[in-house]
């Protein structure tokens, strides 16, 4: 069953504790997204995502949603107007505070929906910790890093479409069609040789990147061939796969407190 932590009273939180639900928070960015998208467009696709992923859960699975965690880490974008972020440390002492708080009311499983790629590290970190002190099992599921939609996007387009390209317009073109526009809009190149096979801002072997190297606006690829019937399709895709991961979390066994 589905539960909201914000509407539960304290007794019946900790009535549903007793079950090993999984716990589940979104984490988002406020932070440009060219001329085209908007500020909040992680945030949107992270919600959006978790609607549609928890219509998909098996109703035999107690699932307890926390409100969004909206700013993350997005000091990559910071040159940029409207740009919010919350230095590293601080952001992983955040997440460390909000597992501490879920594991003393006696849950100790949690799935972290992520749809910004500067909270990857900071999830690293604040699971670790957590695991550690409290025995918890989080599970950090940045949707990007799951099996893509096949045949829906080119490989090239997936490698280096990595902010504001395709992937991210056709979602918000689903999510909140009234948000994007395209007018002026113009594609941006790769910000690594389109030959190499290994090096790029989020490859095999990433470097660091601020959001100025991949371009003027801060955006990279080609996101005209954008639509609502793709972003549609993309939704329910990663949806139902983050449902797996909720489903393949409550399986999980517990875990022991580390020495």
């Amino acid at each position: 069953m589905i539960y909201h932590w914000k509407t539960l009273t304290s007794p019946r939180l900790a009535a549903i504790a007793h079950g090993d639900p999984v716990a589940i928070i979104t984490l988002g960015a406020i932070e440009q997204h060219g001329t085209h998208l908007p500020l909040g467009t992680d945030l949107i696709i992270g919600e959006g995502l978790q609607t549609a992923m928890l219509s998909m859960i098996n109703p035999s699975i107690d699932v307890l949603c926390l409100p969004a965690i909206a700013v993350g880490a997005s000091d990559e974008h910071a040159g940029f107007a409207g740009t919010l972020s919350l230095p590293a440390p601080l952001a992983i002492a955040t997440l460390e505070a909000y597992g501490e708080s879920i594991a003393r009311s006696g849950i100790k499983k949690l799935v972290l929906i992520n749809s910004h790629g500067g909270n990857k590290a900071v999830m690293d970190l604040a699971a670790l910790t957590l695991r550690q002190r409290y025995a918890m099992r989080v599970v950090k599921a940045t949707y990007t890093r799951l099996p893509a939609l096949e045949g829906a996007i080119d490989a090239a387009e997936l490698r280096y479409g990595l902010h504001g390209g395709l992937l991210e317009t056709a979602m918000m073109h689903y999510l909140a069609p009234s948000l994007v526009t395209l007018d002026g809009y113009q594609p941006t190149p790769p910000a690594a040789p389109e030959n190499g096979t290994l090096v790029s801002p989020e490859g095999s072997a990433a470097f660091a990147w601020l959001a100025e190297d991949l371009s003027a606006q801060g955006v990279s690829g080609d996101a005209t061939g954008a639509s609502a019937s793709l972003g549609e399709r993309l939704v329910k895709h990663y949806a139902a796969q983050l449902a797996q991961v909720v489903a393949e979390t409550a399986r999980l066994p517990p875990l022991s407190v580390s020495r």
